[in-house]
């Protein structure tokens, strides 16, 4: 299991990559449980009023979250290069260049639940 965060503008989001074997979150709009990594994380954009306030860059935003998005993918290096583009797209989303995006990856070992193995 891989934890991949985006951090720009004082803020982050994280998201998981569950790699073969590991038992992935089943849920309405899931990928196929058959795909060998599978990518789950928040998606969100900026809304003129409502959602929730978020301070980005110094300047409160507010932000609307969707379902969290879950892909399914057939390599790792595919899953995660669509996880680190999937982060850049959420920052951009709410006004910080792609090129901001500061992206990590960290691996947990998803039975422990300890801390990450780096």
């Amino acid at each position: 299991m891989l934890l991949i965060c985006g951090r720009a503008g004082g803020t982050d989001l994280t998201g998981t990559l569950y790699e073969r074997g590991e038992d992935a979150p089943s849920f309405s709009g899931a990928p196929d449980e058959d795909a060998p990594y599978v990518w789950v994380c928040d998606s969100f954009y900026e809304v003129e009023s409502g959602g929730q306030r978020q301070m980005v860059g110094g300047e409160t935003v507010n932000v609307a979250f969707e379902s969290p998005v879950a892909h399914g993918f057939e390599t790792r290096e595919r899953a995660v290069d669509g996880a680190h583009e999937h982060l850049r797209t959420q920052f951009a989303r709410i006004g910080v260049a792609e090129a901001d995006v500061e992206i990590e990856v960290v691996e947990r070992d998803p039975d422990t639940h300890d801390e990450p193995i780096l």
